[in-house]
């Protein structure tokens, strides 16, 4: 049935950021509040195929939960995370950032690609890979709303325009997946695995610069950091939402 597979996987994505003890689980949180979201739209018939939705989404998933359960193979850009997750000098966002792109910016493509072969159909794919950008978006109103109660700075961000800028690069992040994905199909084993190298490192670099923000961010960056929750399980319990967190 369409719905359950994508439920057990939020539900696993729950545990993981429940078990956490520092900010590793803030992006599963983060991510399970979404999967709970695409689960609801597909058993709203908001897919135009609500099971091959329901597998893309946890063959996404998978791709993070290889990183938790294997630490010895993680590739860098999951690395990179783990490698800050007891940093109290980032930011909650920087720390979601940080799993964001490795996730969409690695991770998706792969996914995509996953799913393609196993029908022959790329092209298909796209119609229901672009209306999760609806999905995520609405999320988003509701994850600003809870990540305001440990993170007190982020509604004024938001109003700035921070919110359109954070859900306009993510459409772009997405986008770039696609492409990458398209670079990506009809490749042999052996330029499939150059190819996924040379992502893994690009996005390495990209975790690099979330870490290490250009000026003006560096002075600005300890001021907003007196103003967020110290204590990782609260955060994890607020990103998973009122009703996620009990």
């Amino acid at each position: 049935m369409a719905g359950v597979g994508i439920s057990d996987t939020a539900a696993e994505l729950r545990a993981v950021a429940l078990a956490a003890d520092d900010a590793s689980g803030y992006f599963p949180a983060l991510y399970s509040r979404v999967t709970s979201r695409i689960a609801g739209a597909i058993g709203g018939r908001s897919f135009e195929d609500g099971v091959r939705m329901d597998t893309l989404a946890c063959t996404f998933a998978d791709y993070y939960l290889r990183a938790v359960a294997k630490p010895a193979e993680r590739l860098r850009c999951w690395q990179a995370t783990w490698d800050v997750a007891g940093d109290g000098r980032l930011l909650i966002v920087q720390h979601l950032l940080l799993g964001i792109n490795a996730h969409v910016n690695h991770d998706l493509a792969l996914a995509v690609v996953d799913v393609a072969r196993e029908t022959g159909d790329l092209p298909g794919v796209r119609p229901d890979f672009l209306a999760v950008n609806d999905v995520l978006a609405a999320t988003y109103v509701d994850v600003l709303r809870d990540l305001d109660r440990v993170s007190r700075w982020t509604n004024e961000a938001a109003a700035l325009g921070g919110g359109r800028l954070f859900n306009f690069s993510l459409r772009v992040a997405r986008n770039q997946a696609w492409a990458a994905a398209e670079r990506l199909y009809p490749l042999d084993e052996a330029a499939s695995l150059a190819y996924r190298a040379e992502l893994d490192r690009l996005v390495s670099v990209l975790a690099y610069l979330v870490t290490r923000p250009t000026f003006p961010l560096p002075l600005l960056i300890p001021v907003a950091r007196l103003l967020e929750q110290r204590d990782p399980r609260k955060v994890v319990r607020a990103l998973l939402g009122r009703d996620g967190g009990n």
